[in-house]
């Protein structure tokens, strides 16, 4: 640090310290405003500690909250700096609101408070060693079982959600959306499952039998268009499907 340096940093506190004086002596509100103005980057500090894309005008406002909370409750008494004193107050300003509004799915608070500690610590962990630690790492560091943390990490994923209209991002992809490349069931499959159990089956019935279920469910002709073709009654047909569908039944059942 340049003599410079230091003289400004020096007369910054010097500065803090008679807008704060001007506050609590003389209740002048200008100089309370004053004094947050003169403290917002480490409002902006304390913000960026978490970072989140969807909320930094939101924890920018909660971080000064807490800046302003704590020039409420400060008393020189306590023989830190302000800003010594103001900063845990508003890291716990914008935990709070964290765990409180920026979770996409809903979240139980205890594993909300492990999730923020763990987030920090694999930040510290990731500055002081030059790349990210292990889960075990992590564990040791915020006082978990390895169990506990991976939880954590898991239950980071409902901590911001992407709308299914968002872009894919995928040059190739032209307009698609999210929604567009998400699977779905294939209903064919459920029949292929199906088709295949009912082929083990087939010793069950007699050729007549299979060759009317086929023309029912294959070829889907009614049972009066089947009774034309085989030359027998329709009545005769719906007892034939009813007699083999039982049949079916009663085998795979076994």
């Amino acid at each position: 640090m340049t003599t410079v340096q230091a003289s400004a940093g020096a007369a910054g506190a010097g500065r803090e310290a008679w807008l704060l004086a001007r506050y609590r002596e003389h209740g002048d509100v200008a100089a309370r405003d004053q004094l947050v103005e003169q403290m917002l980057p480490l409002v902006r500090s304390v913000a960026g500690a978490y970072a989140h894309p969807g909320h930094v005008e939101d924890l920018r406002q909660v971080a000064a909250l807490g800046l302003v909370k704590a020039i409420e409750r400060f008393d020189p008494a306590h023989g830190v700096p302000l800003r010594t004193y103001a900063i845990p107050t508003m890291f716990g300003e914008v935990r709070r609101y964290l765990r409180d509004h920026a979770w996409a799915l809903r979240v139980p608070r205890p594993l909300q408070e492990r999730v923020l500690a763990t987030t920090k610590a694999i930040e510290r962990l990731s500055a002081r060693d030059g790349h990210a630690p292990t889960p075990s790492q992590v564990a040791d560091e915020i006082g978990c079982d390895i169990e506990e943390t991976l939880e954590a990490l898991q239950a980071a994923s409902a901590y911001s959600a992407v709308s299914l209209d968002a872009p894919t991002g995928v040059a190739e992809d032209g307009a698609r959306t999210v929604a567009d490349a998400i699977g779905y069931d294939d209903e064919r499959l459920d029949r292929a499952e199906d088709i295949a159990a009912l082929r083990g089956l087939r010793h069950v019935l007699d050729d007549r039998d299979r060759e009317i279920l086929h023309l029912r469910f294959v070829e889907d002709l009614s049972q009066t268009e089947i009774a034309r073709r085989m030359g027998v009654s329709q009545m005769h047909i719906s007892r034939l499907i009813r007699r083999a569908l039982g049949r079916l039944a009663d085998a795979a059942r076994a």
